[in-house]
């Protein structure tokens, strides 16, 4: 019997949960299409407020209950919700933290003003996702990881949890998309990034200038392979990125049919 090959999608939006911009619906049909060509496939995503538990059926996992995701020297309790995907057999895991997520707005309250925590909130997403997946016991060949709160998820594999037997085969595709704030992500980010001793600082520094683009800057260069998931991508990014050695490049194809991503999953997975 064939063992079928795995895919984690990991982002912070994806239809029809949350729509940010373009590429959230990509993301469903990206996981839709895996999951239709014989990948096993789940999807993580954070626990917003602005998404309707109600209406999307979202319903607590008990058995992986009990996750703290320690930042810094503070713990955060961390709690699993789960539904499934419209119109296909497949489950999204939603991460959620009352402190971090239970606000009615995404990442700037009703006056527009940034929210100071961002920068907890992603590095807390990032390790939280992980730690999900550590307690699935579910070794994903590929994680495929979309949106600028992913970014250190990448370099977390990269480091932090190299050795990991669950993450042993796992390999990494990184979305870019388009820069949707200006803000920085605060002074303490990258200290408070370094969430084990086996990190040196000097390798966050594709992430040092604390802004959206470096967080798909650290997510692309940590990455196995790269694509383009919207057509504004930052140009700084679009020169960097387009062409790299040794690593596979999507560019942006707004009429593609996604081929080109099973084709690239079924390469990475079968290396």
């Amino acid at each position: 019997m064939v063992t079928k090959k795995r895919i984690l999608f990991i982002a912070n939006e994806m239809s029809p949960y949350l729509e940010l911009t373009e590429f959230s619906e990509i993301a469903n049909k990206l996981a839709i299409k895996a999951n239709d060509n014989g990948f096993e496939v789940r999807c993580i995503m954070p626990r917003f407020g602005v998404i309707n538990e109600r209406r999307h059926r979202l319903h607590e996992v008990v058995r992986l209950s009990g996750i703290n995701v320690s930042i810094d020297n503070d713990d955060y309790p961390l709690q699993i919700k789960v539904a499934s995907l419209p119109n296909a057999r497949l489950q999204v895991y939603f991460l959620d933290n009352e402190d971090m997520f239970k606000r009615k707005f995404v990442f700037q309250d009703d006056q527009e003003k940034w929210f100071e925590d961002n920068w907890l909130r992603t590095i807390f997403f990032c390790k939280g996702a992980l730690e999900t997946v550590k307690k699935f016991g579910w070794p994903p060949d590929i994680i495929h990881c979309s949106g600028w709160m992913t970014g250190l998820i990448p370099f977390y594999l990269k480091t932090a949890y190299k050795k990991e037997p669950v993450f042993g085969n796992s390999k990494i595709v990184y979305t870019l998309g388009q820069n949707s704030f200006k803000e920085k992500l605060g002074a303490d980010f990258l200290k408070k990034a370094l969430i084990h001793n086996n990190i040196k600082e000097k390798d966050l520094d594709p992430y040092k200038e604390n802004n959206n683009t470096a967080l798909f800057r650290g997510g692309a260069t940590y990455a196995d392979a790269i694509s383009f998931g919207d057509e504004q991508v930052d140009k700084k990014l679009q020169e960097e990125f387009g062409k790299v050695r040794g690593k596979k490049v999507i560019p942006y194809n707004p009429e593609s049919d996604l081929t080109e991503y099973l084709q690239l999953y079924n390469d990475l997975a079968n290396k």
